[in-house]
């Protein structure tokens, strides 16, 4: 068996290493270790190749996003009016005709990166019954029987599901959670949102650009509380006319379906009568079944698992990546875990993640943020200057149509460097990428402000922020001379 080693018993294992889940960090795991020359399995059902992000997760909102977009011409409102549509009448089968297409062949590209790599995939659900050793259920036995899979070193890459509280009788149809949006068979007329996360936040922008009356429901003052403010407040405002109502500070008591929708019933003693009500009430570690205690392992109360720095579990030889492992729950950074984990567990020197990672919340319109905001700076006493952009102020803002996007720039005086960039708008998880390099690189605003940008472009934003804290620094020291 190329590759094997002796396990813990003595015996020859049948994997060098075993994946269990195939999102984002277990598949990056299973193909760096197989890029290694390891010997390589990853179990998970047939139905749910690519993990929650394929499936149910990532790439369907963001499908159904850009489906809105389109169908709804709100991008193209500011050019052609108010009135402007694609279609008039957008139904959940316009919606989920795109989604579907995007998952099948996301579906494609990871089976055959899989097999390209020579990665054995075995369907069915996994379960842990010796530190070394897990069952695959409802795989490839005859009559459903488990197959026990030996492995020298194991990776647990599950995912997340939505957190359902108890007090609430969820029911798929008018009561749900965000993996059971994709699942409407109608679009709503009204719809209450609980929890102004990003998941809720997102779903809450679409269906209001759907023309969905939607309310949210938040407990906490505001919402996005890691975002910049300003970034928060301009956004709020945009959905504000898109009709979105926001009750914060306020707590769910109960809701009550009824015939033909459900009340939401809040402890001040609203009543919020809607369609459908959607929670987005965190998630929960998807670790219930896989009896941990079988190789020695415990989870918290949100099912998530503690790692070192390498990933590692309480037990060496055990891994976990991802979303089960808690923030930043991205599947961005969920494929980087995936990765440094298995090159660790192959006695592979590699690189610690680099901090300075990006943030990207998909609402309609989208915000992008890297580096620290300036609460953070603030609450540190770190001194930063401010540059902003404007789409409304560049030739290509005017093109698209966008007259509300911005870019922020937070500069230190002392030596220039860049602390922190936030994006508002058209592009913005795209546009970000320019300020984390430059960032990651230990560039000054300097570079910024001498560099040429294709024109028109919304790339361009930079330049005009940078022109805008430099002047600023410049004021600063002339006063001070």
């Amino acid at each position: 068996m190329p590759g094997a080693r002796r396990g813990q018993t003595g015996d020859v294992n049948d994997f060098d290493l075993l994946v269990l889940g195939s999102g984002p960090g277990g598949q990056r795991a299973a193909i760096a270790a197989a890029k290694l020359g390891r010997k390589v399995a990853v179990v998970d059902r047939r139905e749910m190749i690519g993990g929650v992000c394929i499936n149910t997760g990532t790439i369907p909102s963001k499908t159904l996003r850009e489906a809105v977009l389109y169908l709804t011409g709100l991008n193209q409102r500011e050019l052609y009016g108010q009135s402007y549509r694609v279609k008039d009448d957008i139904t959940v089968a316009d919606l989920g005709m795109r989604t579907q297409h995007v998952i099948g062949r996301e579906t494609d590209v990871i089976r055959s990166q899989l097999a390209r790599n020579h990665v054995t995939v075995l369907p069915g659900v996994g379960r842990f019954v010796e530190p070394n050793a897990v069952a695959v259920s409802g795989g490839r036995e005859p009559g459903g029987r488990e197959q026990k899979v030996t492995a020298d070193k194991i990776v647990i890459a599950t995912g997340t599901r939505p957190a359902r509280p108890d007090s609430v009788a969820f029911d798929e149809k008018t009561i749900i959670d965000s993996d059971g949006i994709i699942h409407l068979d109608h679009v709503p007329e009204t719809m209450v949102v609980v929890g102004a996360g990003v998941i809720g936040i997102e779903y809450a922008s679409m269906f209001a650009a759907l023309g969905t009356k939607v309310t949210v429901v938040e407990r906490r003052d505001r919402m996005l509380e890691f975002c910049d403010l300003e970034i928060v407040e301009a956004l709020k405002y945009h959905l504000r006319d898109l009709a979105v109502t926001f009750r914060f500070g306020e707590t769910v008591a109960s809701v009550e379906r009824m015939a033909r929708g459900a009340i939401t019933v809040l402890e001040s003693g609203k009543r919020i009568p809607a369609d459908t009500v959607m929670y987005s009430a965190g998630r929960q570690g998807m670790t219930d079944d896989l009896q941990l205690e079988a190789a020695g392992l415990a989870a918290d109360h949100r099912g998530r698992i503690k790692v070192d720095e390498h990933y590692r579990t309480a037990v060496p030889h055990i891994y976990a990546v991802g979303d089960v492992i808690g923030f930043p729950s991205l599947a961005a950074t969920s494929m980087e875990q995936g990765r440094l984990a298995a090159h660790h567990a192959c006695g592979e020197p590699v690189s610690d993640i680099i901090d300075l990672q990006p943030i990207g919340i998909y609402t309609i319109p989208e915000i992008s943020f890297v580096g620290r905001t300036e609460d953070d700076l603030t609450a540190a006493k770190v001194p930063f200057e401010v540059g902003v952009s404007r789409y409304r102020e560049l030739a290509r803002g005017q093109i698209i149509g966008d007259s509300y996007g911005m870019l922020k720039l937070l500069v230190s005086p002392d030596d220039r460097r860049l602390l922190g960039v936030h994006v508002f708008g058209t592009g913005a998880t795209e546009l970000v990428h320019i300020g984390q390099t430059v960032m990651g690189l230990g560039g000054t605003v300097d570079y910024l402000v001498n560099a040429v940008f294709n024109y028109p472009t919304l790339a361009e934003s930079y330049k005009v922020a940078a022109l805008d804290a430099m002047n600023k620094m410049r004021h600063m020291a002339r006063l001070s001379e």
